[in-house]
């Protein structure tokens, strides 16, 4: 099917509201083109009410169109108006409009009256409204005598403007001589009329320049009354000025005592208000009283218009915009205060001048057709409907037979060529008029396209497309439309046709791309046109700008990438709270960012990003927060002194977009430490007020620093000086000590109270003192402000009670706390007894000891200290000095142990007390010997002499034999070519031996050796070292004999390349940590004695060099170093003593021990599963 638009049908699928309006414009009234006949139109006139500048020529519109184009004529107060009689007035070249010319001569009150225009041709005539035409109008106030006003404190007062009435009425104020606004509030302010309202008066509002403006807005002008003279005055005052120039005045003896509200504006309980609908509702109540009142509103039986209700003028006047017939009602305002309430009721009636419900529209018809002109309009109360045509009420206007009048609407039937006409509707009532026009316009046209051909519409894909078919024909043509050159006929279910011939696509898609072709027909003819449809991708912002909060003084930067239609080009902008960038080069904009540098406050606000097309435009918002610490706290103000205490108020700085998190009080004391700033206090952000806790002989100066979530602001400037009264000390000094510094003293000591602890002048200190075991009275001294005080002749170490309390001039602090301290200490007399020693093994030792009588130690017990030494050997006993070391054992203890001494050793030793003064005397001296220990590595081994089968060793004994050598062992194999270990030997040697030869070895063969020697204790630690046999001569002959040859020496060149090549792959990995083979293999052959098997083949583990410590791969060494063992010793750490020389590792093994390295035992056996050491390798082949 295809679509069709009908005359006078309508067609609004529903869900298109955000079109209505552009479609009501396209549709609200028939165009007849301008070169066909046509009945005049007004376009353009002045308004009703015509107020204009007396100083400037008149100018009053009159403007229409038509075919032919009509002539104009004016009435002026109901009568022709020959604007040829009137040398001032022109009428404007094919216009209606006139120009009066006033500012020659003449006078603007000469052309007041009432205007009205008229547009005729051969088709009809339109009129104009009724144009008031009346110059504004400015006039100055009367003179007038203004006596001063004198009344009392707290009465009320009404300053009377009444200002000249004038054209349009003035906008009043009140202003001083210095022509600045006088300050309002709900105390004071002005009313409606003009007024300025007290609701009662104090002693500022006294002043002699209460000036009342009117300001003309039409002439820019502005009258000023004479200016009012007010004085407040006391009671006493006013009684004098009474009595001396005044009668008796009812107004002057009113009471100005606390008094409940009184309305002065409106008067009594209840009043009528009327206002017009659609106008703004202004309701007023100012109420005097003391204190202040309050003014509330409600609305009896129901509730004011939430979007539509606005308070003016603190709240005592109430506003309603767009007022309508709903808003009537009764009113009610409430003025309330703490001595009572009163409250006024307005009554308001909404009245209504007339508006349209529907005007009368032009009406195109073709000879013989039907229609309708139709004209509805409403009113409070309703208006009254006449009819006029080509400005003649049709009462008396010619008859035409085709025209039927049925109250507001005109009928036609049958209509012919000479029906042409215009009709007036006009709908009035007591508050105004409305005048349409609606001419009837008989033709006989084929359809006409007015839209121009081929145009072309571009939209935005998933966006409603309108295509324009603008047409005209009488009768009224059908409207089709096609897409596609086959014609296809367009369909309702897609696509929606408007009255006015626009065809419209709901969602426009890429596949709605295309022509699109319009056919007008009606009886006449057909009339077709072609529009084409590009669909474009939208625009988007696919990186929009963030929420950004940047510290003063930073670079910000926002993001705005966009994506587009390839075939459109975007322009992108940037803006700052929906105005332009600010001139600033600080602001840079780059492809997609906009970069802010050196932030200000300034910078804070909206920022948008709003990129353009031809089509569309779309735009993204981010807001800026320009934060930084606090600005400082400013007016610091002391209020509410009192002894030890004071409020302290402020202002807080521009928290910079960071709430305020808390508020920190400095003070400075100006007497005691001035220039030096302590913490007082911090509050809440929210609080501004602190009540301050003050100590007493202080002088307080005060600071405010205010911090946010940046940081701190810089401080307040200091406030005004407080000095507190002295006080009595509230605290004693802390830290009270008893200490005797010679044995017949006592010492006592104190922390003195500080400056701003005194509390007062005079700062002193009352000492006192007694034997804490006798029944002495306190001895007392006050002394002055020290820290010291020494008591003499005291009897040595006696226990004494002591106390400290601070005094000043006015009186002394609280009782003191009692505290004990000792008279000095001496040397303890006695030394401990009964020592006795019991060694547990060859470095261990217990000591035991009687403890020493309190009494005998004369002090503090410290502990006990052991001094021990080991016995001189004939060589060394020249020596004057004895080395000697000491253990101290803390506290009562009389047992402790003696770590790390040497096995086979003489020791001597003796204990003494220690106390605070030092040690007593040394008890007698104890002799204890210890035990053998095993020895230490032989001191050298060194391999001398090798022959063909022999090799001979030589070695200097262990350095610490600790003990009795009894005899050395050696262990030795054999290292073959692959670096196996071969089967091991082992020689006893006798212990004066320091040579030793081995016989019968094998030629040219490595060999191991393991050295150690033994006391009664066992083996001592192991030394070991290699040697190689000589070259059997012969062998070495045939070598000789061999090595001549071509082959063998290009053989040898090969191996010798070869080696040389993994010699330097294996430095490489040496320098980069890695492990040699044959280091591995070393590894495993530190000890073939104590080696396991390995757990596969039973083959012993690989051969290891001796001075190579890694750990094996299987099995576990013997420790190298000598640890006293558990067993030997059951006792723990806490028995051993902090001795001088004594010191222990963290797990508690004692460091002055000796400790010697001890090798591993030989391994037996082989295993080679690692590629050999290129050293070995070269011994081999050598």
């Amino acid at each position: 099917m295809q679509l069709k638009i009908m005359p006078k049908k309508k067609r609004l699928s529903a869900g298109r509201v955000p079109l209505i309006l552009f479609l009501c414009q396209m549709i609200s009234a028939l165009e007849v083109p301008l070169d066909l006949l046509q009945p005049p139109t007004i376009t353009q006139q002045s308004p009703k009410d015509y107020i204009i500048d007396p100083r400037e020529n008149i100018v009053i519109q009159c403007e229409a169109k038509g075919k032919p184009p009509p002539s104009f004529s004016w009435t002026r107060n109901g009568t022709h108006f020959d604007i040829d009689k009137d040398p001032l007035v022109t009428m404007k070249p094919g216009s209606g409009t006139l120009i009066i010319n006033i500012m020659s001569e003449g006078k603007a009150e000469t052309y007041e009256g009432v205007y009205q225009c008229t547009a005729r041709n051969e088709r009809g005539a339109a009129i104009s409204n009724n144009i008031v035409v009346r110059p504004s109008r400015s006039p100055l106030w009367t003179k007038e005598k203004l006596e001063p006003i004198i009344l009392r404190n707290g009465q009320s007062l009404v300053l009377p403007c009444r200002p000249p009435v004038g054209l349009p009425p003035p906008i009043i104020f009140w202003m001083d001589n210095s022509f600045q606004r006088l300050p309002q509030s709900e105390r004071v302010s002005q009313g409606l009329n003009g007024d300025l309202y007290f609701s009662n008066v104090l002693p500022e509002d006294t002043r002699e320049d209460y000036i009342c403006y009117a300001r003309f807005n039409h002439t820019q002008t502005i009258q000023q009354k004479q200016p009012i003279s007010v004085k407040v005055i006391s009671v006493d005052e006013l009684n004098d000025t009474i009595a001396a120039n005044l009668s008796d005045t009812e107004f002057y003896t009113k009471s100005s005592r606390e008094r409940p509200p009184t309305f002065l504006t409106p008067e009594g309980n209840a009043s009528n208000k009327e206002e017009l609908r659609g106008n703004v509702l202004s309701l007023e109540c100012i109420a005097e009283g003391l204190p202040t009142p309050i003014i509330y509103w409600i609305k009896e039986d129901g509730i004011l218009p939430i979007n539509r209700t606005f308070y003016k003028n603190f709240k005592k006047t109430l506003q309603i915009i767009h007022v309508s017939e709903a808003d009537s009602g009764n009113y009610q305002c409430i003025a309330k205060n703490a001595l009572g309430a009163i409250h006024h009721t307005i009554s308001v009636t909404v009245k209504a001048a007339p508006y349209w419900i529907m005007a009368p529209q032009n009406l195109v018809l073709s000879p013989g057709e039907d229609g309708t002109l139709i004209c509805r309009a409403n009113g409070k109360p309703k208006p009254r409907i006449s009819w006029l045509t080509n400005g003649v009420p049709v009462e008396i206007a010619p008859d035409d037979p085709s025209r039927k009048i049925d109250g507001d609407t005109i009928i036609f039937s049958n209509v012919q060529e000479r029906s042409s006409a215009v009709y007036q509707c006009n709908a009035s009532n007591e508050y105004g008029y409305l005048l349409a026009n609606a001419f009837v316009n008989v033709l006989a046209e084929p359809p006409r396209i007015l839209t121009p051909t081929h145009t072309l519409y571009q939209v935005i894909a998933n966006r409603p497309a309108l295509l324009d078919c603008a047409f005209f024909g009488s009768p009224l043509p059908t409207i089709e439309w096609f897409k596609g050159a086959k014609g296809s006929a367009l369909h309702e279910d897609i696509y929606v046709l408007h009255e006015n011939g626009t065809l419209e696509i709901p969602v426009a898609q890429k596949d709605s791309t295309g022509t699109y072709t319009c056919v007008a027909r009606n009886k006449l003819g057909m009339a077709k046109n072609e529009v084409h449809l590009e669909i474009k991708d939208p625009t988007r912002i696919i990186k929009q700008p963030e929420y950004a909060v940047v510290q003063r003084g930073n670079t910000v930067s926002f993001e705005c990438e966009v994506k587009h239609d390839h075939t459109l080009i975007p322009t992108v902008i940037w803006l700052k709270d929906n105005s332009e960038l600010p001139s600033d080069e600080r602001f840079t904009i780059d492809k997609d960012h906009l970069v802010i540098a050196d932030v200000s406050d300034d910078d804070s606000g909206t920022y948008t990003c709003v990129a353009n097309t031809t089509l569309d435009n779309v735009s993204a918002s981010a807001v800026l927060s320009v934060v930084d610490v606090p600005n400082p706290p400013f007016d610091l103000e002391l209020t509410n002194p009192l002894d030890k205490s004071v409020q302290l108020s402020w202002t807080p700085g521009d928290d910079n977009n960071s709430p305020i998190t808390k508020f920190i009080i400095e003070y400075e004391d100006t007497m005691h430490e001035a220039g030096l700033w302590h913490h007082h206090a911090e509050v809440s952000g929210t609080q501004t007020t602190a009540q301050l806790k003050l100590s007493p002989y202080v002088n307080y100066s005060f600071r405010v620093m205010a911090e946010n979530s940046i940081g701190r602001s810089l401080p307040s400037e200091a406030s005004e000086q407080y000095l507190t009264k002295a006080a009595e000390p509230d605290k004693n000094p802390t830290a009270v000590e008893g200490l005797g510094s010679e044995p017949d003293n006592l010492v006592i000591t104190w922390k003195p109270l500080n400056g701003f602890e005194s509390n007062g002048p005079g700062l002193q200190y009352k000492v006192s003192w007694r034997q804490k075991d006798g029944d002495d009275e306190w001895t007392s001294v006050v002394v002055a402000n020290v820290s010291k005080y020494i008591v003499s002749g005291t009897p040595t170490f006696v226990p004494y009670l002591i106390k400290v309390q601070a005094l000043n001039d006015v009186g002394f602090a609280p009782e003191p706390a009692v505290v004990m301290g000792h008279s000095g200490e001496d040397l303890p007399m006695v030394a401990p007894g009964n020592v006795r020693v019991t060694v547990v093994n060859s470095t261990l030792a217990e000591v035991h000891w009687d403890p020493v009588p309190l009494k005998s130690i004369r002090g503090h017990l410290q502990g006990y200290r052991i001094y021990y030494w080991k016995a001189q050997s004939p060589s060394k006993r020249n020596r004057r000095h004895i080395e000697k070391k000491i253990l101290t054992f803390q506290g009562s203890k009389t047992h402790g142990m003696l770590p790390g001494l040497e096995p086979f050793s003489h020791y001597t030793l003796n204990v003494r007390v220690v106390n605070g003064k030092g040690e007593g005397p040394a008890s007698a001296d104890q002799v204890f010997n210890t035990p053998e220990g095993v020895p230490s590595a032989p001191s050298s081994l060194k391999i001398v002499n090798p022959t063909l089968d022999s090799l001979t060793l030589e070695w200097d004994p262990p350095s610490h034999p600790n003990g009795i050598l009894t005899e050395y062992t050696l262990k030795y194999q054999p290292i073959n070519s692959t670096h196996e270990l071969g089967p091991l030997v082992d020689l006893k040697i006798p212990a004066n031996k320091t040579r030793w030869t081995l016989k019968n070895l094998n030629f040219s063969t490595r060999y191991k050796f393991y050295f150690y020697a033994q006391t009664s204790a066992g083996s001592g630690s192991q030394i070991t070292e290699e040697a190689v046999t000589t070259v059997d001569e012969a062998m070495a002959s045939r070598q000789v004999d061999i090595a001549t040859q071509g082959w063998f020496i290009g053989l040898m060149c090969a191996v010798a390349l070869l080696i040389l090549i993994l010699l330097i792959v294996c430095f490489i990995r040496r320098n980069k940590g890695g492990k040699y083979p044959v280091k591995e293999k070393e590894d495993a052959r530190a000890d073939p004695e104590i080696q396991p098997m390995k757990e596969d083949d039973g083959t012993f583990g690989e051969y290891s060099d001796a001075e190579d410590h890694k750990p094996l791969k299987k099995g576990s060494r013997t420790p190298s170093d000598r640890t006293v063992k558990k067993e030997d010793s059951d006792d723990s750490l806490v028995d051993y003593g902090e001795g001088v020389n004594g010191q222990f590792n963290e797990d508690g093994s004692f460091i002055g021990q000796y400790s010697g390295k001890k090798e591993k035992e030989p391994a037996e056996g082989n295993e080679s599963s690692e590629a050999p050491s290129p050293v070995n390798a070269m011994n081999s082949f050598v």
